[in-house]
Parts: C-alpha cells; structure tokens; sequence
C-alpha cells in the first residue's frame, strides 16, 4: 500500500501501487517523499473523501517492535494492509560504559581534567535509562509518523508483565518468592557450596578458588555477560587464565580440538556448566519498566488505546493461523482482534532506528588521550550525513548514475553508500550529487511476508 495526503497534506486512505502509478502519471498527485513511498493529491482534499476506520496495533519487544494496521470493516472482520518491524538502536549502553570510563580515567591520569558532578543529578518522576528510553521514543516517533500519512482512529499495544522469578523456576510458589537463589549464603559460599569445593572445569580440589564469568564481562566480541550468580561459577586460577575473556562456546571449540587429558575432562564440565546456565532476563525486564511509560505515552497522541496481555495475543494467532512474527502477533492484540483478518499485502516495512549521527566531538584512543577533533557542523554542501542522493557520474572508475546513502566530508568529496552500509561509489565530488531526501535517523527497507 502507498500513503497518500490530500493537497493540504492531511492524511487520506492509502491506495495500491498500481493506484498511486496511475495517479501520477495522470498528473493527479506528485510524489511528497520517497521512503517510505508517499504520493500528495493535487485535486482532493480530506473533506471530500471516504474514510474507514483504521486501528493501529503494536507488539513491543525490547530488540524488534511489530505493528501493523487493520482496516475494521465489520466487527467480525478485518484487513491487515500494512505490516511491519521496529527495529531498535543498539549499543547506547556500551557506547554509555565507554564514555564513564574514558571519563574517570581523564580523573586518574595526567590528561584533561574534568570535574566530577554530584548537584545536577536529580531525576525527573517517571525517569528510564537511555537504552529503555531510546525503545519506547522510537515507538512512539513510529506511531507519529504513520498518524501522520494514515487517518488512524484507535491505537492498540501489548502490555505485557513477565515473572522473572517464574521463569527461572516454574515451581516456585508463596514465601519462596522472597527467598532468593542466595538464601542462607554469601556468593562465594554459595558458589562453593555448589561446585564443592573445586574447580567447576577442572575438578581440582585443595588450591585457592576464583569466582569465574562465565559469559565474560569484557569479550573481545559477542554478547555481554552479566554479575548474576547463575554467570558465576568457581575455578582455580589456571583454568581462569586459559578461558580468559573468550565466550564459553569459544573455549569449548579449542577444549575438544585439544588432546591433552586436563582438556577432556574440561570440556566435559563446561557442558555441564552450559547446561546450568541461565538465560539471562534482560529483555524482560526491559518491557517490565517500559510497559507503562510506552502506554502513557501513547495516550498522549489523543486516541483511545486499547491494552492486551500477551496471552490473549499468542491465544489469538494460533487460532488464526499465524507463524510466529512480530508483526502477526500485533495483527492479534487486544479484545478489538476479529474472527477474520485477510493479509492484503505481499510485503512489511523495516523501520530501522540508526540516528542522525555521532554526538561524540573528541576521538580517543584506547588510553583516554585525544586524537582528532570532529567538526561542530555536519551539513557540508548542502548534504548531511544519511541524505539520499542520486549522483550523475559522467567519467572514471564510478561512471554512471548511484542512488543512495551520502556519507560527507569536508573537503566535498563524498561517499555513496547502499542500504547495508556497503561503499559502493568513493570520492564524488559534490557537484555531481543531488539531494532526493534528507536524513530523518531512520533506514527503511521492505521484505516479503513470512507466510
């Protein structure tokens, strides 16, 4: 389905491809903006059309938001035309750690000073970390944008609570609700207790114990782990060093490739540890302390919003039929849900939130020291970082015609990059670029309907 917007540019009920084509080449519309597609009647205006009643429905996850749109025809049915996926920024809580670092370390070594801060901290009622934060304003920019180029009358979320301590041990029940995996013990008595009293993968008893991550706080590369006791294990100290910060499926790989004996019998109780290991809860706890900001920010568009458990969500996509997908489980949000949903379209949105650039002024090295500075400005020419631009190549190596993402610099020589972030013309000159349309902090995608 196309957007489309009456001469005044309010909202009208969008059309087909095929629909929006004739239009244009009729003369009727002009095309307002390219991604997403939206087409601006030059002969209609809102008073004169039709609508229908459009209810728009979110599924929140704390990694990918689904929504989709219902056009209600009756209260029995209705028609899915637009589906698609948030998918939200990550890294700001690294990028966050990274910064704190940098900073106390500029207050421990002979670098650049700055003054710690203790009297501007207070925070606001209702206050989320930037990571939790940045999750629900993306949503909430979504539901704005799409109110934007869509007549929507009625908004429907997930809300969603998870028992964390329910997931971890199903039989748990009453005053064990208060007593934690801890109970009676300190850590490392728990952990030796537990393991007792020797290395967790080597077996070794009688030597001095370290307490053990086993996902690495501080990997070379992959996920994070965290200090919840389920992530800690006992060891002796050359079992330590030789996991180091690798991530314990990492390990394992080497352990079995290796023929020495101690490495057997360490491979063997890594698995054993694996098997122990908790998921962790993040993602849960995420929505936890999201789950009524995103509600009440909602509200504040001015339409109704209904809420639904994610019970009644999972009940109602089976019963209809649906694969598992964030955005067939926002087709079954709510009581508003009809027996009937048709699938009219072939295709989803990807809304994907990459921001509108880098905040960071002063580039360190891994020390603290500075190394460059960025400049204050970032439009250059007339092109920004994320513009996309079509460029006219008339000779050399790039000779022909590239659409795409500008990345800019200074000296007016300017990169085009696909929607992938892959190069794929280098150092064109500004003069062959022309704008098409300016960075908004999102990259939008399409891709076929998983069904």
């Amino acid at each position: 389905m196309v957007f489309v917007l009456d001469k005044k540019k309010k909202p009208l009920m969008p059309c087909t491809e095929k629909r929006a084509r004739k239009l244009l080449q009729s003369g009727r519309a002009v095309v307002h903006r390219l991604m997403p597609f939206v087409i601006r009647l030059k002969d209609r205006t809102a008073e004169e059309s039709n609508f229908q009643p459009l209810r728009l429905k979110f599924d929140p996850g704390s990694k990918t938001t689904g929504f989709s749109l219902l056009r209600e025809e009756s209260a029995e049915k209705s028609a899915a035309i637009i589906m698609g996926e948030i998918h939200h920024k990550q890294g700001i809580k690294d990028r966050l750690d990274s910064r704190r670092v940098l900073r106390r370390g500029r207050r421990n070594h002979k670098t650049r000073y700055r003054k710690p801060r203790f009297d501007n901290r207070r925070r606001e009622e209702g206050w989320l970390p930037p990571s939790l934060e940045a999750r629900v304003e993306e949503t909430v920019r979504a539901a704005e944008k799409l109110m934007k180029w869509l007549p929507i009358t009625s908004i429907s979320t997930e809300h969603v609570k998870f028992d964390t301590q329910l997931m971890q041990n199903p039989e748990i029940s009453g005053i064990e609700y208060q007593q934690g995996e801890l109970y009676g013990y300190e850590i490392r008595e728990y952990l030796l207790e537990k393991y007792g009293r020797k290395c967790a993968y080597c077996g070794t008893e009688n030597v001095p114990l370290q307490i053990e991550h086993v996902v690495p706080r501080n990997p070379k590369h992959g996920p994070k782990g965290t200090n919840r006791v389920s992530n800690l294990t006992i060891s002796c100290e050359r079992c330590n060093k030789d996991k180091g910060n690798k991530q314990p499926e990492e390990w394992l790989e080497e352990l079995q490739k290796s023929k020495r004996k101690i490495d057997r019998v360490r491979a063997e109780n890594l698995l054993k540890v694996l098997a122990n290991l908790k998921k962790p809860l993040k993602d849960a706890a995420m929505m936890n302390a999201t789950r009524w900001t995103l509600y009440e920010r909602l509200k504040r568009t001015g339409l109704p919003v209904e809420c639904g458990t994610g019970a009644r969500t999972k009940k109602q996509r089976i019963e209809h039929g649906f694969p598992k997908a964030h955005y067939f489980d926002a087709c079954c949000v709510g009581a508003s849900t009809p027996k009937t949903i048709k699938i009219k379209t072939k295709y989803t949105e990807i809304w994907t939130a990459v921001g509108r650039g880098n905040r960071k002024m002063c580039n360190t090295d891994k020390y603290g020291f500075p190394i460059s500075h960025r400049q204050r400005k970032k439009r250059h020419f007339g092109f920004q970082t994320g513009d996309i631009v079509e460029a006219e190549v008339l000779s050399g190596k790039y000779k022909g015609t590239w659409r795409g993402r500008v990345a800019v610099r200074a000296s007016g020589y300017f990169d085009i990059k696909d929607s992938k972030g892959n190069r794929i013309c280098q150092g064109i000159s500004y003069r062959y670029v022309r704008l098409l349309q300016y960075v908004d902090g999102w990259q939008y995608e399409k891709e076929k309907v998983a069904y």
